[in-house]
């Protein structure tokens, strides 16, 4: 049985989990249902379409949205494509040539059994099947000849707008320290329902997420990974529109962390809780085939709500995300569950509180790499404070064993971080976990004092939550605005017309193959 160094009650915990799962169980019982736009368009990416039309519209959204404009999204992508290829020939990048060119209808074609259909798409989906196995072999290669840097991992940002800037800033980061290489998203991009392609060299807040950039990443890092010795992992974001896409994509290319949380999207972005929640289930299963460790973006409650008031919906909804990862078949030793040091730095004790919490979480998900986030909310233009402000978190990252250790910047709060900040943020991590590598082991937690109490305080308050929230089911709770203090409707927000009921004869063929295997 596992012990508590802060004395948690794993009964306690326990009944919030099944609680969660409950509420997990209520979501799939809806998202079995249904498909979206997303979805289909990721089965056409795994199937092998790629590139898009002379109006740079992404093919898989050619031959996805040609289904939808006639009502037939229902039956699946799959099976249109399954049947094309009876009756052409073709490749499915062929049909969707020949349906761009205006010369093929895959909705007027004789139609065969759903068997048959879907043995013509069979040698498609084993061929894009391995190429994810072996990306997550070649991973872990890597880590098994040249090693990888010690936990917690230091991980930072890049965020110029260009590719090829963002190698060179990546690179650097590598040689200064870094485990794990962000590359931001430009601003936006969640809402667009389509995934832009090629390179680019131009983007606000961040660079776009494509393929093309994601190949070119991986290619840089595994460079300077071979000149460090140490393998360096690649994270984006397939949050948004457009999560199963991107996911997808991430795998064929190699990426090791996706950002990839249930509810963030609904809660921050406003896309419609239905699409995310099915969305999040593919984005899901194909993440935990290819071996990426997903992040999710509780931290981001904090941002909008009270870091003390409110910590419990962090930690409740950590466990809706783990069990609704756990559902799509993602082992917990590939959920990076968030929370955030994010209390005001002038509340007495906060320090203590932050310690609670952090050592609470990671008892509660002991298999799982958690995703820690720096202070950013009061963050300012005194780099100095700032610099302290980081470092207390770090402290709290090496005594609590977290998995990803997220830097802050000094200069965070005034402009995109130069590469000197980088360097001061990684020296100022690795110091503090040199220095204080065995303090998790060496300090114990007074019996009934500030930390011990706290950490029961908020699991309490966790578990009330969970129940509350079995009782309204998990779109009534959003609707109320129990998470970040953010109400979305169930019908509202963005993308809710691109979900569509699924047919009586409705596949998707890599559910069964990627899900909970590798």
């Amino acid at each position: 049985m596992q012990k508590s160094k802060i004395g948690l009650d794993f009964e306690k915990v326990e009944h919030a989990r099944s609680v969660a799962r409950r509420i997990a169980d209520q979501v799939q019982d809806f998202v079995g249902n249904y498909t979206t736009v997303a979805v289909e368009r990721t089965i056409c990416r795994l199937l092998g379409i790629d590139g898009i039309d002379e109006n740079e519209v992404p093919l898989p959204n050619v031959v996805v949205d040609e289904l939808k404009s006639k009502g037939l999204l229902g039956q699946g992508v799959a099976y249109f494509l399954g049947n094309a290829i009876i009756e052409t020939g073709k490749t499915p990048q062929e049909i969707a040539d020949a349906i761009v060119a205006g010369k093929l209808d895959i909705t007027q074609l004789p139609m065969h059994p759903v068997a048959e259909t879907a043995k013509a798409i069979q040698p498609y989906v084993d061929e894009n099947v391995t190429r994810v196995r072996n990306n997550r072999l070649r991973r872990e290669n890597y880590i098994a000849t040249i090693g990888e840097g010690s936990k917690p991992y230091l991980y930072i940002i890049v965020a110029t707008g260009n590719i090829y800037e963002d190698v060179v800033q990546a690179q650097a980061g590598a040689r200064q320290g870094a485990d794990i290489i962000a590359v931001i998203r430009t601003t936006g991009q969640s809402l667009l329902d389509y995934v832009p392609y090629g390179a680019t060299t131009e983007g606000f807040g961040g660079t776009f997420a494509t393929q093309e950039n994601f190949r070119i990443m991986r290619k840089a890092l595994d460079e300077v990974g071979e000149e460090v010795g140490r393998y360096i992992r690649l994270c984006n974001y397939c949050s948004g529109l457009c999560m199963p896409e991107i996911a997808a994509m991430g795998a064929l290319e190699g990426l090791d962390v996706m950002l990839n949380d249930a509810l963030y999207g609904i809660l921050f972005r406003d896309i419609n809780m239905q699409r995310t929640l099915i969305d999040q289930y593919f984005s899901r299963i194909i993440n935990g085939f290819a071996g990426v460790i997903i992040n999710t973006g509780e931290d981001n409650y904090l941002t909008t709500a009270d870091a003390y008031e409110e910590a419990h919906t962090v930690l409740a909804s950590d466990f809706i995300n783990e069990q609704l990862a756990l559902l799509a078949g993602l082992p917990e030793e590939q959920q990076g569950l968030g929370h955030a040091f994010e209390m005001d730095p002038t509340l007495e004790n906060g320090f203590l509180y932050e310690l609670a919490q952090a050592q609470m979480i990671r008892e509660i998900f002991p298999k799982a790499p958690l995703k820690y986030m720096p202070p950013t909310k009061f963050m300012t233009g005194n780099i100095f404070r700032g610099h302290i402000q980081d470092a207390l978190f770090n402290i709290i990252g090496q005594w609590t064993h977290q998995g990803l250790q997220l830097l802050g910047m000094p200069t965070e709060a005034i402009h995109t971080p130069f590469m000197s900040d980088r360097y001061l943020s990684i020296e100022n991590a690795k110091y503090i976990f040199g220095n204080m590598k065995d303090i998790g082991e060496e300090v114990e937690f007074k019996e009934g004092g500030i930390i011990r109490t706290r950490a029961k305080e908020v699991l309490d308050k966790a578990t009330e939550l969970l129940e509350n929230m079995e009782r309204e089911g998990l779109f009534t709770a959003l609707e109320k605005g129990i998470f970040a203090n953010v109400k979305r409707p169930k019908n509202g927000g963005k993308g809710l017309d691109g979900v569509t009921l699924k047919a009586e004869n409705y596949y998707n063929p890599f559910v069964e193959i990627m899900k909970g295997k590798k």
